[in-house]
């Protein structure tokens, strides 16, 4: 598998995730068409695919610790 697959596979396995388990969240995700070119600039298209992949986990981690549960006020 090349670098741009695994990322678009690590993109939409956590994309899911947000999705089933953090509906709250889904709305967040500004999903844009990724346009690959077809020219020889295959690490900037890595480059960008990872820099969205970074940011879904920001996403994703903002929220956790912005909303995680305090157990003592259960």
């Amino acid at each position: 598998m090349n670098p741009s697959q695994d990322l678009i596979t690590q993109i939409n396995t956590l994309t899911t995730k947000i999705e089933t388990q953090y509906p709250e969240i889904y709305h967040f995700i500004e999903e844009q068409p990724i346009t690959i070119p077809s020219g020889t600039s295959c690490d900037t298209n890595d480059k960008i695919l990872l820099e969205y992949l970074d940011s879904l986990q920001e996403l994703l981690n903002h929220h956790l610790e912005t909303h995680q549960k305090n157990p003592n006020t259960a």
